[in-house]
């Protein structure tokens, strides 16, 4: 049973709709501001929306997800010749989704509560467009990750500069369904050159919107005593590359409202 709706919209309260049309001054475009590289919003998804969808990805997807581990480098410490020269590659330990391989039993599972079809919906892309303030294209990525009792993404900031298309930056939109069995997860994000700001993750419909690259993290998702096993927070995700200048407008999705044109690029 197709519990996500086929459109992003339709999960949003009136707040979230303001949003999406470009009528919020206080969000609209706020990430064009370069010394602003992340938002995070409350009240924009109806909660009962939200945790009915929540419930069904939980049951469809929980037994078809992949373990993305990767440790401390066993000689991290050993290897070292120098005093306070330690360095620490991107640690990680969370449950992953293959929602871009449609052979994969996570697909299939996604496609049928209709998760596939509300990501890759026209106002899923224009919510972030909205917020980025920036063309962004048509084609984007879409993830689903789980992290459950001890799970989190260590310090990094998502550089590519080897990807011509990502390198001068690009957009990462969260959507967050928490499972009531956590009892709290958060997100430290970096201002003024220090890891100094943090805020909670672990909510029922919160949404995040990243311009990328950052530095941040993600701290371990702490369960509340006894509900371990119902302790999982659910995070739909869709990674957005900048249009490139002079793209078709089929190609593209702007703004809401501003039929905007791509930037040049590295602006």
């Amino acid at each position: 049973m197709k519990r996500f709706p086929a459109e992003f919209a339709d999960l949003l309260t009136a707040k979230g709709r303001r949003i999406l049309d470009g009528r919020d001054t206080s969000v609209s475009g706020a990430l064009l501001d370069p010394a602003r590289r992340f938002v995070s919003l409350q009240g924009v998804v109806d909660a009962t929306r939200a945790a009915a969808c929540r419930d069904a990805l939980d049951t469809a997807l929980n037994d078809t997800l992949v373990r993305m581990e990767d440790p401390i480098p066993f000689d991290s410490i050993s290897g070292m010749t120098m005093n306070y020269m330690e360095l620490l590659p991107k640690t990680v330990r969370v449950r992953t989704a293959l929602l871009e391989n449609r052979r994969s039993r996570s697909w299939r599972a996604a496609e049928a509560v209709g998760l596939t079809t509300m990501l890759r919906s026209d106002t899923f892309a224009a919510f972030a467009a909205s917020v980025s303030g920036r063309v962004l294209r048509r084609k984007w990525g879409i993830q689903v990750l789980c992290y459950g009792p001890g799970d989190y993404s260590g310090p990094h900031n998502d550089h590519h500069p080897e990807e011509v298309e990502a390198r001068d930056g690009y957009v990462d939109m969260h959507v967050s369904l928490t499972m009531p069995g956590v009892d709290h997860q958060y997100l430290v994000y970096e201002k003024d050159g220090h890891l100094s700001e943090m805020t909670r993750v672990s909510t029922v419909g919160g949404i995040t919107v990243y311009r990328l690259p950052f530095w941040h993290y993600t701290t371990p998702l702490l369960a509340r005593r006894g509900k371990e096993d119902q302790s999982r927070r659910w995070v739909l995700l869709g990674t957005f590359l900048d249009a490139a200048p002079q793209a078709r407008p089929s190609s593209t999705v702007p703004p809401p409202g501003t039929g905007a044109r791509p930037p040049a690029r590295g602006t």
